[in-house]
């Protein structure tokens, strides 16, 4: 057996926020800052951030064949999780897809969106920073988008535990000619 150990990954991503359609730093761009005009850094998170592709295919068969003679791909879903450690109302925001601010002298507030179920929501781009193999600190960016937060949000407060908001974001659709993923690895 063969092993690359410059192929092995470990270690933190960063995760930054933007509005769907945020202009994507482009691929050459990958080992730099993503633009702070269109993308807001979340902060520290807690138990890393997984990107997770959940792929149903359906079965081809036919009666003269024992084996499966083929498959289909019927449904795809991406998410990315976290916990968010920067329990801020603008991370509390993004968790619940917007909602309204405000701030004065002394104080600031945040009221999640009332919207029916027929208002369209307010989808949002995410994008990572992690580690990406190679014989270098090599990065990986991950660009997830268009993303709402779909799963709840806990906000606990507890004499032993640090309060996180944990997140779960799925991945939708995007157009005939736009993935709704980008994986790019630094090289060189």
């Amino acid at each position: 057996m063969s092993v690359t150990t410059t192929n092995l990954v470990q270690g933190p991503a960063t995760l930054y926020s933007g509005a769907f359609g945020a202009t994507e730093p482009l691929d050459t761009a990958v080992n730099t800052t993503p633009a702070a005009s269109s993308w807001t850094d979340v902060g520290g998170t807690q138990d890393g951030v997984k990107l997770t592709v959940d792929q149903s295919y359906t079965e081809l068969e036919v009666d003269q064949v024992v084996d499966r003679v083929g498959s289909r791909l019927t449904k795809r879903d991406f998410t990315l999780e976290t916990s968010m450690a920067e329990v801020t109302l603008t991370n509390l925001s993004l968790s619940l897809n917007g909602g309204t601010s405000a701030s004065g002298a002394g104080y600031a507030s945040f009221e999640p969106a009332f919207a029916s179920s027929a208002t369209q929501p307010t989808y949002k781009a995410l994008l990572f920073d992690g580690w990406a193999p190679g014989t270098s600190a090599f990065n990986r960016r991950v660009i997830v988008r268009k993303t709402l937060s779909t799963d709840a949000v806990e906000m606990g407060y507890t004499k032993d535990k640090q309060t996180l908001f944990g997140v779960k974001f799925s991945g939708h659709y995007v157009s005939a000619s736009i993935a709704p993923i980008h994986v790019v690895d630094q090289t060189s």
